[in-house]
């Protein structure tokens, strides 16, 4: 889930709308959540990011009903009422504003602005920071910057066995190769 820092304030990025469902205004979701039922309860008002030239810039809406079809999420919202409606919002992001402090309710969860800024470790060997987390369908991708450019880590238990916020740090132990190519900028030639 990204992130805006407002005060003691952080709005989480739950959803994208991504496709027009039926002709009465329900839309297909992506979920960026694992609590969509949380996160998408009747009467819960998303703010949306959209390009500032959209119609819907700076609005909020409210969320009638989530409903799951063939295990696909679609989203009914106040006001939308037909699929012409429901397309002018197709693409826009859904955030919701929570505390900095509320942490997820899995014990090995992190919102990504609990990981940006953590140092990577590889053994003892500061290697980089974390820039971002990229949600692939397939997998999370850890983006950590080195002094060489960035690097993407897998965001599995395997590569990344320890997180701690607390510390500051997270511990990798990347495949052989993963950052020693990038910290020597690039390949060499064997010739």
């Amino acid at each position: 889930m990204w992130w805006t820092a407002i005060s003691s304030k952080t709005k989480l990025r739950v959803g994208r709308l991504v496709k027009a469902h039926g002709l009465k205004g329900a839309i297909k979701l992506e979920l960026y959540t694992d609590s969509p039922d949380q996160r998408f309860k009747p009467g819960q008002v998303l703010e949306l990011q959209v390009p500032e030239t959209s119609e819907w810039s700076g609005k909020t809406i409210k969320v009638l009903e989530l409903r799951f079809y063939n295990q696909s999420p679609v989203l009914f919202l106040e006001g939308i009422e037909d699929r012409s409606q429901a397309e002018t919002l197709i693409k826009a992001i859904l955030l919701i504003e929570t505390d900095i402090g509320e942490l997820p309710e899995e014990p090995e969860s992190w919102y990504d602005h609990q990981l940006v800024g953590l140092q990577a470790l590889v053994g003892t060997e500061v290697v980089g920071t974390v820039a971002r987390v990229d949600h692939l369908p397939a997998q999370d991708l850890l983006a950590i910057d080195t002094p060489n450019g960035e690097v993407l880590v897998p965001f599995v238990k395997q590569i990344v066995p320890e997180v701690s916020v607390e510390l500051g740090q997270v511990t990798l132990t990347p495949p052989e190769g993963l950052f020693e190519v990038n910290l020597e900028g690039g390949a060499q030639d064997e010739n």
